[in-house]
């Protein structure tokens, strides 16, 4: 009697990997966008990355960040009317505390910045207000690994309109002896 063949670890996580990847570019090219080019996906992913490195640029330790967005129905009904998408981000600092990024985007470019109107509270103090944020006039970014997700919301089994969400996950690993 022979045992049955086993996947390797590596192989499953290199296979799970490849997977989501493929899926999530799927939804980039389908996602539609608004007549201005703005994306649910492209608006949360860079205020997530963005957001999470200008409140460490302001002393926040971030833990994770999570940024939910939404396109705007106005703004997409209306060739004339400028195109916009909500944003609501949430996290956790290093120490417990809640973070928090809301407000309005009206520009995405490139994973690298946003326009628009947008606030940062560490436990209920402003960090700051921002209408852009960002480097717009950085290098494309490449992730460098997939991170975890954060925690899940509760939404009391409520319909809740389609949104994007994307994680920063800050990571320290101590060497073993």
């Amino acid at each position: 009697m022979t045992a049955p063949f086993r996947v390797p670890v590596p192989l499953r996580v290199l296979a799970t990997v490849v997977c989501a990847i493929g899926t999530a570019s799927g939804l980039v090219a389908c996602e539609p966008g608004t007549s201005g080019g703005l994306s649910a996906m492209a608006v949360s992913y860079t205020t997530d990355i963005a957001g999470t490195r200008a409140l460490e640029n302001e002393g926040v330790r971030v833990r994770w960040l999570s940024c939910a967005a939404r396109l705007d129905s106005a703004a997409s009904a209306s060739p004339s009317a400028r195109a916009a998408a909500g944003v609501d981000c949430e996290g956790e600092t290093d120490d417990g505390g809640k973070i928090t990024i809301g407000g309005t985007v009206t520009q995405e470019i490139g994973g690298r910045c946003v326009h628009g109107d947008l606030t940062a509270k560490s436990d209920g103090r402003r960090v700051f207000r921002a209408y852009v944020l960002g480097d717009c006039n950085a290098p494309v970014p490449t992730p460098a690994r997939t991170p975890a997700p954060p925690p899940a919301r509760g939404d009391g089994g409520a319909p809740r309109p389609t949104v994007t969400v994307t994680v920063t996950v800050t990571e320290t690993r101590t060497p073993f002896p």
